[in-house]
């Protein structure tokens, strides 16, 4: 190994940088005679907060990449972190994903006021807030009585929302408070069977240059092999949809032994209809998996409801 440092590139917030720095800190556990530099690079997704993500439409592409992945092709930085669910399907050329950690929890969590003790607890009229379009179609089958609001900012400037009251309850991903040391704070870990998560939640992704084989060997150390092939199965299935993290599309791919099992959902963004299905195979065929859902999904309707 020649190399002696390496510059990740990260968001400046509490949770990225805390994802970022257990990368750094993995890295050294392998590498502990090299110098491992975090730099703090600033996304669009960072500094527009006063507009919900769906109403940016195309301009959401990359919202919270495109800036790292502009620093690592110029070479300012060797890497980049990112929580997986934020990271497009279709990469700019000459960048992939290096790594893909060990998943976290992939539930969604509740986090509400005092007296609510569950989702079914939420009383009718309450406000929730979300800004996930696969969150609130699942909500809105399920409670059309709700009133949803987006809500953007990092975790605390969310939580705080509840705190003052200006929400009964809103919804997070589990795997983010948890890293943070925050899951006391979560109400009800909300079930799989009730929300299908994000494709790719819970697990970070490691991008870097597809031709840097020196930076490619050292963070292939962190790659979690039955995260990585649950992942593709889902990535796959998005891809094949044609969708991106602002279509009311959700999916979990799940590893036992040899197989490899996933499920899928397209919804209308009002939960007035859902497509869902499941595809399995051999765990080496997650790509191929995850088109075939696609494929299934389409045919019962999925593009019918993507279109509106």
């Amino acid at each position: 190994m020649t190399i002696e440092k390496i510059v990740i590139g990260t968001r400046g917030s509490k949770l990225a940088l805390w994802q970022t720095n257990w990368v750094r800190d993995r890295i050294r556990t392998f590498y502990p005679d090299m110098e491992v530099e975090v730099r703090i690079i600033s996304t669009k997704g960072d500094r527009v907060l006063n507009v919900s993500l769906p109403k940016l439409g195309e301009e959401s592409k990359g919202l919270f990449t495109k800036e790292l992945e502009e620093a690592m092709l110029d070479r300012q930085i060797d890497l980049a972190v990112h929580s997986l669910k934020d990271l497009p399907t279709e990469l700019p050329p000459g960048l992939h994903i290096g790594a893909i950690s060990e998943r976290e929890d992939v539930r969604d969590a509740l986090v509400a006021r005092g007296g609510i003790t569950s989702f079914d607890d939420i009383p009718e009229g309450a406000r929730v807030g979300t800004s996930s379009l696969r969150r609130q179609a699942q909500i809105l089958a399920a409670r059309r009585d709700l009133i949803l609001d987006p809500v953007r900012g990092n975790v605390d400037t969310r939580l705080g929302k509840v705190d003052s009251g200006e929400y009964d309850a809103i919804i997070l991903a589990s795997a983010g408070l948890r890293r943070l040391g925050l899951e006391g704070r979560i109400t009800q870990y909300i079930p799989r069977e009730f929300m299908l998560p994000a494709v790719g939640q819970g697990a970070l992704a490691i991008e870097t240059r597809s031709d840097d084989s020196a930076i490619n060997e050292v963070v292939g150390k962190l790659d979690h092999e039955p995260t990585r092939q649950a992942c593709r199965s889902e990535r796959a299935l998005l891809k094949g949809l044609g969708g991106g993290c602002l279509v009311p599309i959700a999916a979990l791919g799940i590893i036992e032994g040899d197989r490899l099992s996933l499920k899928g959902l397209v919804a209308r963004a009002d939960g007035s209809e859902i497509v869902r299905g499941e595809a399995e195979g051999p765990r080496g065929e997650a790509e191929v998996i995850g088109l075939r859902l696609a494929e299934d999904l389409l045919e019962r309707g999925a593009g019918r409801v993507l279109n509106r």
